[in-house]
């Protein structure tokens, strides 16, 4: 019976009982009639043959109290074919063609016999949800979401780089062919009616949905269940895949990469792939967002009187920092535009942290000299200020 069916015909006037009627009115009615229209006992008789079955169909969807509320709701909302607008709509009648609203398809029956649409078919072809049947169509399932791992070099993480991944999702069962089925022929859930989702009641006149829990979402059941995946018509499945991680990307950062996950059901669009990144360290570089840093030993002379120093860059030639006469032990300059790289395609700079180097074994003229420095610097005291501040504390 096609949804169309299900809303115009008047299933009490087949039955002739009222539409306040009682389950048991309608079991005596049916019965009745039922007795009068049996094809055994109307041989030969042709319309006695269709009057039976139109007894039948109205007494499958009357006499379950379920589809019975269904096909009420149904025919309160879309009267005799023609939609009724609620308050606010204006006056004058508001009507259209029920095949256009349908698409002029008939409705598979579902299971037992029963009718195949109701009033989930109806909303959703009014409301263009995409969760309409139409027999065989159901709704169109989201992929799942891949979460994966991957450890780039310090320098990949910097500049970006294209990785193999292999991954392991849920894709369609290829034994099935995506139904579930062994046979290929899997029926339409009777409980859900092929959405996927059930209603489930909120207060305030509206409803929320549900996954349906007799098909897990899916719309479909498996008569013969495909021995491969269960059922489920989906399987494990390996792929490789080349991926692109962007520059810039930091330790532990997660990144999502939009349709990249399991594909979709029935045309539904593919799930998105989150890959946590892992970056090794550089034995030279460090990193601060998107300023790369270094630290640089210089030499006492180079620190007390001044000078150029060649400090190495990631990727890149050498630069030159100039040392300033005095330049303390611990200080930072900065070469720009020689860090990271930005979400906007620049670079962040390279912090250059300056390091005095110690000698350890000191000799010869070095030696003298040093001596001679001591000597001529006998009466500072760079500790003289930290005595001063400890004691006034």
């Amino acid at each position: 019976m096609s949804t169309k069916d299900f809303i115009e015909k008047d299933f009490y006037k087949v039955l002739g009982v009222p539409k306040d009627a009682t389950e048991a009115e309608i079991k005596k009615a049916y019965r009745k009639l039922a007795r009068e229209y049996h094809p055994d006992a109307n041989k030969g008789n042709a319309k006695a043959e269709e009057r039976f079955k139109e007894i039948s169909e109205a007494n499958d969807v009357l006499g379950d109290p379920k589809k019975r509320k269904e096909y009420d709701e149904a025919r309160a909302l879309f009267g005799n074919g023609g939609f009724r607008p609620g308050p606010g709509a204006g006056g004058g009648s508001f009507n259209f063609d029920l095949g256009d609203l349908f698409g002029g398809g008939a409705q598979g029956q579902g299971a037992g016999g029963g009718f195949g649409g109701g009033i989930g078919d109806v909303f959703g072809g009014l409301f263009n949800r995409g969760g309409a049947t139409t027999g065989t169509r159901t709704q169109p399932r989201r992929g799942q979401d891949i979460d994966t791992e991957v450890t780039l070099s310090f320098t990949e993480a910097v500049d970006g780089a294209t990785v193999p991944l292999r991954m392991t999702s849920q894709q369609p069962c290829k034994a099935c062919s995506g139904t579930g089925d062994k046979n290929g022929t899997p029926r339409v859930c009777p409980t859900c009616v092929g959405t996927g989702q059930v209603a489930r009641g909120s207060g305030g006149g509206f409803s929320l949905t549900d996954p349906c829990p007799d098909c897990k979402g899916r719309g479909l059941i498996a008569e013969h269940p495909c021995l491969v995946c269960n059922g489920s018509g989906r399987a494990k499945s390996s792929r490789t895949m080349q991926v692109r991680i962007p520059a810039g990307v930091s330790d532990s950062q997660r990144i999502r990469l939009r349709g990249k996950g399991a594909p979709g059901e029935r045309g539904g669009p593919a799930g998105d792939l989150y890959v946590t990144v892992h970056v090794d360290a550089h034995p030279v570089f460090g990193r601060k967002g998107d300023n790369l840093t270094i630290t640089v030993p210089v030499t006492f002379a180079e620190a007390a009187l001044g000078g150029e120093v060649r400090v190495p860059t990631l990727g890149g030639p050498p630069v030159t920092l100039k040392l300033p006469p005095g330049t303390p032990n611990g200080r930072t300059m900065r070469a720009r535009g020689k860090g990271a790289v930005r979400k906007d395609g620049t670079r962040g700079d390279l912090l250059v942290t300056v390091e005095v180097a110690v000698p350890k074994d000191v000799s010869g003229k070095a030696r003298d000299a040093l001596e001679a420095y001591r000597e001529a610097t006998a009466g500072e005291d760079p500790r003289a200020e930290l005595f001063q501040a400890a004691k006034g504390a």
